[in-house]
């Protein structure tokens, strides 16, 4: 049997990275950080490097990129959670946008059903709750990866705080629920080591939509080698506008007859 292979979410050398400054090279729940803020309000947060971004739900908030920098400009629309991708340098991150009433504070979502399940379902899973949290388990099959999936969901833990063994036939099976997905965009992923390579071809829109795919269908934090080609659509030639003679009027209308109706006098 194939030794189990160690996805560790960087419990301390990358946390400055993933919370605040790069989208982290990585993929699956957790968030990577829970961004909050007030409706009508406006917060600024500034990258060390941001190529696009994508809102899941912008009725909740949106997220622009400020023109000449790297630096969002993100607006709460209405009370309620929505997701954010981040895209930069071939690595991307998902952050949790929680947008309260003006002069509420946001709480962070309690799930202790969820851990006690994740806990019946991973014998072994170990949860620190001091000052520097964490979570340690191994997956070893597809009732405990869904019931980290079910946790991970949640506000309970963000992605730095998390070390994951996978046994080799979980991780098979969950390359087996990506792989539809994938597929349909003419794309495919495969595990080399600890990582996971994505490659093929595809639209800047089937391109994002594989990065959700990833993060939506699996768990843990793997590190992801983007391979993807992105084809970018040609752009339709400037026809220009509809030649006309010289009294301005366009030549199709001349070409076609003008309808009368019957019994109408011809002018």
């Amino acid at each position: 049997m194939s030794a189990p292979v160690s996805f560790r979410a960087g419990l301390g050398g990358v946390l400055l990275a993933s919370l605040l400054l790069l989208p982290v090279s990585a993929l699956a729940w957790p968030v990577d950080l829970v961004f909050s803020l007030e409706s009508g309000k406006d917060r600024f947060h500034k990258l060390t490097a941001v190529d696009w971004i994508e809102v899941e739900d912008p009725s909740v908030a949106t997220v622009e990129i400020l023109p000449g920098s790297n630096e969002l400009l993100i607006t709460g629309h209405r009370p309620g959670r929505t997701l954010l991708l981040l895209y930069a340098e071939g690595k991307f991150g998902v952050w949790r946008l929680s947008v309260t009433e003006p002069g509420v504070r946001a709480v962070p979502e309690a799930a202790p059903e969820q851990l006690a399940a994740a806990k019946k379902a991973c014998p072994g899973l170990q949860v620190n709750e001091g000052t520097e949290r964490s979570l340690v388990v191994t997956v070893k099959d597809a009732a405990c990866r869904k019931a980290l999936m079910s946790l991970f969901q949640t506000e309970a833990w963000l992605a730095r705080e998390l070390e994951l063994t996978f046994e080799l036939a979980a991780l098979q099976e969950q390359l087996a629920v990506l792989t539809p997905g994938l597929k349909a965009l003419g794309l495919e992923a495969r595990y080399s080591g600890a990582g996971l390579v994505l490659q093929g071809k595809a639209t800047p829109e089937g391109h994002r939509r594989a990065l959700w795919e990833l993060f939506r269908q699996s768990v843990g934090r793997v590190p992801l080698e983007d391979r993807v080609k992105i084809d970018m659509p040609e752009a339709a030639p400037d026809a220009g506008p509809a030649p006309a003679d010289a009294g301005g009027v366009p030549v199709e209308a001349l070409e076609k007859p003008e309808k009368r109706k019957r019994g109408a006098p011809a002018r």
